[in-house]
């Protein structure tokens, strides 16, 4: 057995003690980017090496479960996983999110306080390399600051789910609110309904809640509800229901290969031209997002649709830009 092929095994075995319903074929197949035969492969190896219980779910899906609980003869490599903790936790530290920031950190300290001392100091050093030369975790660039009193209740409620007490923007009254999820962006939005008006989930943004105090009545989340879907509707983060609807741009020949290395929406379809520009097709409303972001382009995007978009931007298409975004 090759060692590429012992690790994947490795990595199999863990997978199967850490999920409690197991793994199933096409999950192994997902995740290790092999095939079907494959992964029946190495469901059989597992089998031969440790004890394994296999069960049919009511998708009439098997999967397999290792029997006891992470054996401590499967050890994992700690470096990657301290890197990948201290870039989340630099990450909800920028981004305000206090909580999350520090149960990431006493996730960290107990993984390290396992390891012997020379394999920990060896780890950090080279967690700390790495977060030196990924400027970009620090997030540079105006942003609205959320206070933790405010993030804390939020979170505690979306956990629930449970009702919401805010003061919003300059209201004298508090709102109740059933918060559905969050956006993060260059803004921050709690997606929530204010029941007492309509069953509409709104966008709030966090910087304008004063104060917030999660109470003890639950709500049922809107059927069918998914916050990626949600925020599928919008651009960036602002959504406005009217303008919800086809956005298409050309992009020049000399910048059409630059574009097709975005993803501007999860619904976006790129067709390449004969003369070599490039159109993009997506569902979303948001103008004036749309509008702050195709002005990095200059003159090299052109707004085919919608009528209101292109008039919003074709004053300010400009030539003189050095570079693309």
């Amino acid at each position: 057995m090759s060692f590429s092929k012992a690790q994947d095994l490795l990595r199999l075995a863990l997978m199967a003690s850490a999920r409690h319903g197991g793994v199933s074929l096409e999950e192994i197949s997902n995740e290790f980017n092999i095939s079907h035969r494959t992964a029946q492969r190495m469901t059989d190896a597992i089998e031969t090496l440790f004890q394994t219980d296999t069960q049919d779910g009511p998708d009439r899906k098997r999967r397999w479960r290792l029997q006891d609980q992470r054996p401590a003869r499967l050890p994992t490599r700690a470096e990657p996983t301290i890197e990948a903790l201290d870039l989340a936790i630099r990450a909800a530290r920028s981004e305000g999110r206090i909580p999350h920031a520090d149960t990431l950190s006493m996730l960290r300290d107990e993984l390290v306080g396992r390891m012997r001392p020379s394999d920990a100091r060896r780890a950090e050093a080279d967690a700390e390399a790495l977060l030196q030369s990924m400027g970009h975790v620090a997030r540079p660039g105006p942003r609205a600051v959320i206070p933790p009193d405010v993030l804390a209740p939020i979170t505690d409620a979306l956990r629930g789910p449970f009702q919401l007490l805010v003061r919003y923007h300059k209201d004298t009254a508090p709102r109740v609110l059933e918060p559905h999820g969050l956006l993060l962006g260059h803004r921050a939005y709690l997606v929530a309904r204010q029941p007492s008006r309509s069953d509409q989930l709104i966008n709030f943004r966090l910087d304008r809640i004063h104060e917030a105090q999660c109470l003890t009545t639950s709500f049922a989340i809107g059927e069918g509800f998914t916050i990626e879907a949600h925020a599928a509707q919008a651009f960036g983060v602002w959504q406005n229901p009217e303008q919800l609807g086809e956005v298409v741009w050309r992009f020049a020949p000399d910048a059409a290969e630059h574009a097709q290395g975005f993803r501007f929406h999860p619904s976006q379809k790129l067709e390449p031209q004969p003369d070599g520009s490039l159109i993009v097709r997506f569902e979303a409303s948001g103008w004036l997002e749309m509008a702050w972001f195709l002005y990095q382009w200059g003159n090299k995007v052109e707004v085919l649709a919608p009528e209101g978009l292109r008039t919003l931007v074709e004053n300010h298409r400009r030539d003189d830009f050095d570079g693309l975004p």
